[in-house]
């Protein structure tokens, strides 16, 4: 997620080079800096620079990482030809570079040629199992096809070499969720919150999957979850708070009152539907009488 400054910055440049103002380069790099593609957009500035020999001569080594960065772009464009015209310039330049080698599988990939690129990533994967680049391709065509259980299955092989991706990790959780495979979703938030307990998404998300689960324990702790979630938030996650609400009705619902550490939680229901009723009244007033309804319908 961009930061106000970078998103600032960042429509400052594309609207200063759509407009023929310069910053051309700082454009491009800014978003190879912010990871972000924008293709249609690097396809024409980046064209720009390299179709002029002055402009492309003046940025002296930077010139092969636009290339390449070109290249990648008219994949996303379906422009296939000009894509390979990036790869061959590139590949004359640097004829035993990996990293060329790995545009041409993507550009095999990009093509639909599955078996052959394949060969490729396992190729450049027996010269260097720790490419990370080229495992993240392998599930990233894994998904295109899709092919979820191969994607599970290189996240996985991918995730005992690289432990502390956490987007990874991620990654892997998000498509377990969307396959209902709550219990391995709940592993992989487990590890994340390890990595990094500061992060109220991780804690929201591992909440939602306990809470998906059900049974007792798994409410209960799905609770303990929303809650430090808005811990973390300074109260102002609304969907933690539902979660306490739909957590604290469930478990009275399973344990009808005879646990006194579920009593208690209704004092944290009425807090969190409190806040809520606050929030409503600040955000969407006239949602005001609908989320009461529903509240009310969750007494204990």
């Amino acid at each position: 997620m961009l930061s106000r400054e970078d998103e600032i910055r960042l429509n400052e440049l594309e609207n200063q080079v759509d407009n023929g103002g310069g910053g051309t380069w700082e454009y491009l790099s800014l978003l190879r800096k912010l990871k972000l593609r924008r293709s249609d957009k690097v396809l024409t500035h980046g064209l720009s620079l390299l179709n002029d020999p002055k402009k492309r001569s003046a940025l002296a080594a930077e010139e092969w990482t636009l290339y390449e960065q070109v290249a990648v772009a008219a994949m996303d464009c379906q422009n296939f030809d000009l894509a390979k015209d990036c790869i061959n310039v590139l590949q004359k330049k640097f004829p035993e570079s990996k990293r060329v080698g790995r545009l041409e599988a993507m550009l095999l990939e990009a093509k639909g040629s599955w078996a052959e690129a394949e060969k490729a990533y396992s190729s450049l994967l027996e010269d260097n199992p720790f490419d990370q680049a080229v495992h993240k391709r392998r599930v990233a065509m894994a998904k295109s096809q899709g092919n979820i259980s191969g994607a599970i299955e290189w996240l996985n092989k991918y995730l005992d070499i690289f432990m502390a991706d956490h987007d990874a990790w991620r990654e892997l959780a998000e498509i377990y969720v969307s396959q209902q495979m709550y219990k391995q979703a709940a592993f992989c938030y487990e590890e994340l919150i390890l990595a990094q307990p500061m992060i109220p998404l991780y804690h929201l998300a591992y909440a939602d999957v306990l809470y998906t689960l059900g049974g007792l324990e798994n409410l209960q702790t799905a609770k303990k979850y929303y809650a430090s979630t808005i811990d973390l938030t300074g109260g102002k996650n609304a969907r933690a708070l539902y979660g306490i609400c739909l957590c604290t009705y469930a478990i009275g619902q399973l344990s009808k009152g005879r646990n006194k550490e579920d009593k208690d939680g209704s004092e944290l229901q009425s807090l969190a539907a409190t806040a809520l009723e606050r929030d409503y009244k600040y955000r969407a007033a006239g949602k005001l009488s609908i989320l009461t309804s529903t509240l009310r319908g969750l007494k204990l």
